[in-house]
């Protein structure tokens, strides 16, 4: 099962990538030299941070969820789930057996966010939650 942000909350994580990507683009118009190509591989890496901001999400397997955030996707298997919080957060435990935790970033409500955005986004986090029980 694959669970995103509603598609106004998709657009808003990939808008500070695709803003930062445009004030490159435009430093690197007049940009010569080195200058310029620092301001490319700056223009990418923005590039990849808006795609990676509309990808944000959760995909719950049969064995295993894996978390897409902003920087880092996260793979953990479903036996060693031990919560979902209400930060939006998953609680697990390392193959070690520390206790560790990941963010679910996709789900997190901001002030001043529309409530049907919120709403949507609680009810994903009820999803994972209940899928977490079934485990």
């Amino acid at each position: 099962m694959e669970l995103f942000p509603p598609l106004a909350a998709r657009v808003a994580h990939s808008s500070i990538g695709a803003a930062l990507a445009a004030g490159g683009a435009a430093y690197a118009a007049q940009a010569e030299g080195r200058a310029l190509a620092v301001a490319l591989c700056v223009v990418l890496a923005c590039l990849g941070l808006a795609l990676r901001g509309y990808r944000v999400g959760v995909q719950c397997g049969p064995h295993q969820v894996t978390v897409r955030g902003l920087f880092r996707t996260r793979v953990i298997d479903r036996a060693a789930v031990t919560a979902v919080t209400d930060f939006p957060a998953i609680r697990w435990t390392g193959r070690s057996g520390r206790a560790r935790w990941t963010p679910l970033t996709a789900f997190q409500a901001g002030p001043g966010e529309l409530a049907r955005i919120t709403a949507a986004k609680r009810h994903q986090v009820a999803r994972i939650r209940r899928w977490a029980a079934r485990g």
